[in-house]
Parts: C-alpha cells; sequence; structure tokens
C-alpha cells in the first residue's frame, strides 16, 4: 500500500473501485465525469496542500495544534455582540439536542419521528406565546433568512413590491435581506435620528408608496436601543396599506412589550439567545410569527407542525400543517419558496430552554441584563472624553463614542485583547457616520467585577497607561 493515497472512510477514493464505479457508467476516467464543466474554470494544477496524515492519532494532534490558536471565551472576557451573543447555555439544553433521536434527525415523517415533531410543536407553541402570536415557522437558518422571508410573505400578501427597512439595520442582515428579495422587492433605507437613533418618521412617510408592500426595523435594533415609535410607525405602515415586519431578539421579550401589541403583523428574530452556544458565529436560527389566520399560514414558505386526536380517544399525533405550500409538497415549483436543510435542532433547544426559564425566568434575565447595562453606561460615562452616543433606552448593547479620546476602535481593542478582553464591534466602517464608536454588549453572564474589569481596562487604554 506504499504510496496509495486514498482516505480509509471514502471508499471510492481507492483506484480499483473508482475504476469499477466508471465502467459501470461507461465511462473510462473522471475527466470524463466532470467534461460538461467549462475548461476555464477547472483547476488545472495541483492542489497546494500538506501530506495527508496517515495516522488518526497524528491528524488529531495536528488539528488540535491548530484549534489551539484561537482565543475563545472560555479565556477571555466577551463584550462582543452584533447578532452572535455571549448568553449562559443551562447544562440541559446541550443534554437534550445531543440525544441520539434528536442530534441525527433530519426531515422524518410522522409515522417515523414521533418526538421530533412533538418537541417542534413545544417549541413553536412556547416562541408563539413569548412573541404573543399563534403561528411560528420551523427555524430558518438564521435571523437574516428569517426577516428576507418574513419581508418576501408580505411582498406576496400586499403585492407590491416597496420595503422600507430602518437605516440602523445590521448591515449583514440587509446584505442578506437584499440579496433574497432583489429579484422581487425594492430595498429602501429610511433615515434615523443621530441623537437618538430612532427611525425618522418624516422620512418614512415621505418615502412611503402606493406600492409599499412593507416596513422592516429591529426591536431593540441592532445599535442596542429600543425603538419607542412602535404604534406611530405600526399606523403610519397600514395607513399606506403595507404590512409590519418587526426583528427582535427572543430574551428581551421577558421584560419588552412584544411588538404585536402595537400592531406587528409578522415577527422575525433568532433563536441564539435561548440556550444556544456562540460557535464561531453560528449557533442561529430564525423563527418567524403571524397569527393564526390564511393570508399569512398559506405564505410560510417552512414547515409548520399541529396537533390533532387519533383514532384512540385522548391520544394525539403531530405532523405538518398545509404541507402542499412549501417547495417539498406536491406542487414543487409552486411552492412559497424554496426551503432546504434548516436548523430545527436549535428550535427544540431553544424550546428547552423557554421550558425550563418561564415566563419569572424570562422576566429575570431580561431585568438582570437591563441592570448591567446601565451600570455598564453609568460606569463607562464617568471616563473623560468617552460618551455613549444614542441616548435611547437599551437592552443589553450600546454604542460608545471613542472619536475625543484621539484613539481608534482598533487601537483600543488591541489594547484590550492584551488584558485579555474582547472589546466592542468597531462600528467605522459599517456607520462611518458614526466616526469611531463601537457596540459593545452586556449579558447575565457579566458580573460586576467583570463590567468593572472592562471600564478599567478601557480607561487605562484611553489614557495610554497600558
Amino acid at each position: 500500500m506504499k504510496g496509495f493515497k486514498n482516505h480509509p472512510y471514502i471508499p471510492n477514493s481507492d483506484p480499483a473501485i473508482q475504476k469499477e464505479m466508471l465502467e459501470y457508467i461507461g465511462l473510462s476516467s473522471l475527466e470524463e465525469l466532470h467534461e460538461e464543466i467549462p475548461e476555464e474554470i477547472k483547476l488545472k494544477a495541483p492542489m497546494d496542500m500538506e501530506e495527508a496524515i496517515p495516522s488518526e492519532y497524528e491528524l488529531k494532534r495536528h488539528m488540535m495544534s491548530i484549534l489551539s490558536k484561537n482565543m475563545d471565551c472560555t479565556e477571555n472576557l466577551c463584550f462582543l455582540g452584533a447578532g452572535c451573543w455571549p448568553h449562559y447555555v443551562p447544562a440541559i439544553c446541550d443534554e437534550v439536542n445531543s440525544r441520539g433521536e434528536f442530534l441525527t434527525a433530519y426531515g422524518g415523517e410522522p409515522y417515523n419521528d414521533f418526538g421530533r415533531f412533538q418537541t417542534l410543536f413545544e417549541y413553536q407553541s412556547m416562541i408563539a406565546e413569548l412573541v404573543d402570536m399563534e403561528v411560528v415557522n420551523v427555524p430558518t437558518m438564521d435571523w437574516g433568512q428569517a426577516a428576507a422571508t418574513s419581508i418576501r410573505m408580505a411582498g406576496r400578501i400586499t403585492g407590491k413590491k416597496d420595503v422600507f427597512v430602518s437605516g440602523t439595520i445590521a448591515p449583514d442582515r440587509l446584505s442578506e435581506i437584499i440579496n433574497y428579495c432583489k429579484l422581487d422587492l425594492n430595498i429602501i433605507k429610511i433615515a434615523y435620528d443621530s441623537k437618538t437613533g430612532l427611525m425618522d418618521l418624516q422620512d418614512l412617510k415621505s418615502k412611503l408608496t402606493k406600492n409599499a408592500a412593507a416596513v422592516y426595523f429591529e426591536y431593540p435594533s441592532y445599535l442596542g436601543f429600543v425603538e419607542t415609535q412602535g404604534s406611530e410607525i405600526s399606523k403610519i405602515t397600514h395607513d399606506a396599506g403595507a404590512e409590519l415586519v418587526v426583528g427582535v431578539d427572543p430574551i428581551s421579550l421577558g421584560v419588552l412589550e412584544s411588538p404585536r401589541t402595537w400592531g406587528a403583523d409578522i415577527i422575525c428574530g433568532d433563536l441564539q439567545p435561548l440556550g444556544i452556544h456562540m460557535n464561531y458565529g453560528g449557533g442561529q436560527g430564525g423563527f418567524m410569527a403571524t397569527m393564526d389566520e390564511e393570508k399569512y399560514v398559506m405564505e410560510y414558505p417552512s414547515r409548520l407542525f399541529g396537533i390533532a386526536p387519533t383514532s384512540k380517544a385522548g391520544e394525539y399525533g403531530f405532523g405538518d400543517v398545509a404541507y402542499d405550500r412549501t417547495s417539498f409538497g406536491n406542487n414543487r415549483e409552486k411552492g412559497k419558496e424554496y426551503v432546504g436543510t434548516q436548523t430545527g435542532l436549535w428550535g427544540i433547544t431553544a424550546g428547552v430552554y423557554l421550558a425550563i426559564m418561564g415566563p419569572k425566568g424570562m422576566q429575570d434575565v431580561g431585568n438582570n441584563i437591563i441592570q448591567k447595562n446601565l451600570y455598564t453606561k453609568q460606569e463607562l460615562s464617568k471616563i473623560d472624553n468617552l460618551s455613549l452616543r444614542f441616548d435611547s433606552f437599551g437592552f443589553k448593547e450600546f454604542v460608545v463614542d471613542f472619536g475625543k479620546t484621539g484613539k481608534t476602535v482598533s487601537e483600543i481593542n488591541k489594547k484590550l485583547i492584551e488584558k485579555n478582553i474582547f472589546g466592542g464591534k468597531d462600528l467605522s466602517k459599517e456607520f462611518p457616520e458614526l466616526g469611531q464608536c463601537a457596540l459593545y454588549c452586556v449579558t447575565e453572564i457579566h458580573t460586576k467585577e467583570d463590567i468593572d474589569c472592562l471600564v478599567n481596562a478601557i480607561k487605562e487604554s484611553v489614557k495610554g497607561e497600558c
């Protein structure tokens, strides 16, 4: 076997097996299999890769040496958020989502996947209660896809093309929305007040047209503050015959009122705060929620699980609701949108988190976050030449302005990392109009000692004492 390069877990990398497979389909080489690929995009030279490591033990050691170069949140204090936040994950969340019947379950049908269907139904029910809606989807890939899909739903419901989004939306999320909607909808940004960050209602009114399909904003916003003009935005939106779509951080809804109370038609967001680890920016799972009205239910592109009595009294089953509207139903190309692999495992995990927290637990964690947020902002505001950018009420994130310190956010963050602290996200490229500002995040995991450590480190970095 000397010099023979094949992977023991991939049998078709064995030349003899390759030859047999090619002969079976009437080909003599792999090149013939790939002849439809244009020549200009084919790789003409060997890949610049290291020699294969034959031993599994040596390969594991090699990979661990590479992974050890990473800096993670177990050895460093993390004050980064911006869409993937440091929250506490109860041990039971990992215990349940690692069970084989959940971890390995993919598609499934009612007759062979009882447990997963029921747990996803329970997840949907608890999210619906949290957001004060009645129908919730099986999770999408992330908040960005959920927002884009919600907006497309609004476009189909209204039959209109113009969508208006708040100027403080997360740039990455906006990019995802534009990419998902650009063939069917026009995405138009609305200005925001430079002092409060709140949506500029005059700009919204001036831009809304008879072709308005939806208005979208986030609550709390990407920049941390809570949009307090929900009722006014709702009225302006509905008066124009458009749908109001609101993106939420679900962990905030233990203390903040649901957008449903002031007229949101579709609510979406990300499940990551609900018992899901940060995984190199992953661990995301988007959700969408509406009332149980046909015009909304029939526009969901993804699976909805419902409960129904069986032929045996007192026994219930769980299965798909209005399955034929999906791209994998009987209609295929007539489905509302194409839906592929999603993040059902995170729905199960979020369901576990909500079940163990309950309404009181969600209220407690929300209050905890707000108190720590206020304390952090209070202490940072005492530092000379440093200020908080917006004066609106916030939840767990806030913008710190380093413009008068004479130092860039990048310089400050380099000093902080020397003290094993991940500083705030640099906003100077995403929001150049804000100058040298950073987005900081404080959650229930941060102790007073952690916050004081951050404040002192920033104070020293600003003064150049590090």
